[in-house]
């Protein structure tokens, strides 16, 4: 750990950047980044984020707000508020050039050594859950290939596949922050292309009515479920993955790529969700719902790119809960963290996934994590612009105090608040399935396929 990996004190001159050849496996965990490892530009972390969000579960957050009985005026301006939540991302993604560190690792700076584990284990769950739901839908995608090609798989095969992906998806992260973001923003021209035909697809039988809008409450549900699902919801990554950017990177054109590559792209497909949702009534279902009224040949290609975009979704979370793992104080290398939560990950992907509560899942999960995150991303930008980005290196490195109680008692009174806000209980899977949600409204080779998905639960608030 070098102390020159944070920003120069002010009137003092940043040392020259040297650029050196980056290893196939990243050899960096949680420890400082040296200048001369600096790289990359502000539109370059813009680009990822639109290759991120350019996934099928972002179609199924704006089907879900059709669930939660908003009408479609209420769903766009749900969108919209919700998709500004990404000038916040842009804004944690400042810290990371800042300090040249990870998200909680620079969390230290205004929660204490010790006090920051709290946070970073609120994190860990949070991004293991995630991992959870990618890992869960990449598997029913896999599953109804097989039933398409008429293979019925038991309980056996459906094990093997979930365990197969959950190996997969480890491969990226463990090589790390540049093959990731790579790759990501190399899959933004083929996953729109599938989502132009999507958009297609759905024009045609669109018809929009005018129906009672829904009550305050359920549109500040929605709103909440729209934001955590966007931006909000990625703050706690921002910095892990801008990091790597130069020190001398611009603020404001950092900001403003995170935003353009985050919110315009999560904005449209959102929008495409709620469209779809009006069409097919069981899209919250993204295997046997959403494509049950779509052609054999779009529902083959659709189910293969399910799989593929969840591999790289994952990469991202599973890269941040590692790092996240060792700001705990855990000791363990970067990518034996990697290791550690993919075993977590496959283990509560399989009970998922077997137990058909997949969409339960996914609309607790979303409204309840961001109790804790919606407070911290507002303490962490705050720290922030008070230190005018300058970091001690001692505060990241564990030489500071191990309890900020300013940062701790301001963390607590905003999940407080959150909470009394939140109007809501756990919601649980109708069983036996709907049959508006169930695998029959398929092409003939998809309904064979026993999914433990076919049904759709009532998630509003």
């Amino acid at each position: 750990m070098t102390a020159d990996a944070t920003v120069a004190p002010a009137g003092q001159t940043e040392p020259p950047i040297t650029p050196i050849s980056q290893p196939l496996i990243e050899k960096h965990g949680i420890d400082l980044i040296d200048h001369g490892e600096r790289h990359g530009t502000a539109r370059q972390i813009g680009m990822m984020w639109s290759g991120l969000v350019l996934n099928v579960q972002v179609v199924v957050y704006g089907a879900l707000l059709v669930v939660f009985g908003l009408n479609w005026w209420q769903c766009v301006l749900a969108i919209l508020l919700g998709n500004l939540t990404w000038v916040l991302t842009g804004l944690c993604s400042l810290a990371g050039p800042a300090a040249g560190t990870t998200t909680f690792t620079i969390n230290r700076a205004a929660y204490g050594h010790h006090g920051n584990r709290l946070l970073a284990l609120f994190n860990w769950v949070m991004q293991i859950g995630y991992e959870v739901l990618d890992l869960a839908l990449m598997s029913l995608a896999a599953i109804a290939l097989f039933g398409l090609a008429g293979v019925t798989l038991g309980t056996s095969g459906t094990v093997a596949v979930v365990l197969v992906l959950a190996v997969a998806q480890s491969l990226l992260p463990i090589l790390g922050h540049r093959a990731i973001t790579k790759v990501l923003r190399s899959l933004i021209i083929p996953f729109t292309a599938l989502f132009l035909v999507l958009a297609w697809l759905t024009a045609s039988r669109l018809e929009v009515t005018t129906v009672a809008p829904g009550s305050l409450a359920v549109f500040l549900g929605g709103v909440a479920l729209a934001a955590s699902g966007s931006g909000l919801g990625w703050c706690p990554n921002a910095a892990d993955y801008s990091r790597y950017l130069p020190p001398t990177v611009s603020k404001k054109a950092l900001v403003g790529w995170v935003f353009i590559g985050g919110a315009l792209p999560q904005s449209v497909l959102m929008l495409l969700g709620v469209a779809v949702a009006l069409v097919i009534p069981a899209a919250t279902d993204p295997i046997g719902g959403l494509t049950s009224g779509y052609p054999a040949w779009f529902v083959v290609p659709y189910l293969v790119f399910v799989v593929v975009q969840m591999i790289t979704v994952n990469a991202v979370d599973l890269y941040s809960s590692g790092v996240t793992l060792q700001a705990m104080g855990i000791r363990v290398g970067r990518w034996q963290a990697v290791a550690i939560d993919g075993v977590i990950c496959a283990a509560v992907g399989l009970l998922v996934v077997l137990s058909g509560s997949f969409n339960a899942f996914l609309g607790n999960f979303l409204l309840f994590m961001i109790v804790w995150f919606a407070p911290w991303a507002g303490i962490f930008i705050v720290d922030y612009l008070l230190r005018r980005g300058h970091y001690e290196p001692r505060l990241l490195t564990g030489g500071g105090p191990g309890f900020s109680y300013r940062g701790l008692t301001a963390q607590a009174a905003g999940m407080i608040a959150a909470l009394l806000w939140l109007n809501t209980t756990p919601s649980s899977a109708h069983w036996p399935p709907r049959p508006a949600a169930s695998t029959s409204a398929l092409p003939p080779a998809c309904s064979s396929v026993p999914s433990p998905t076919s049904c759709c639960p009532d998630v509003s608030p």
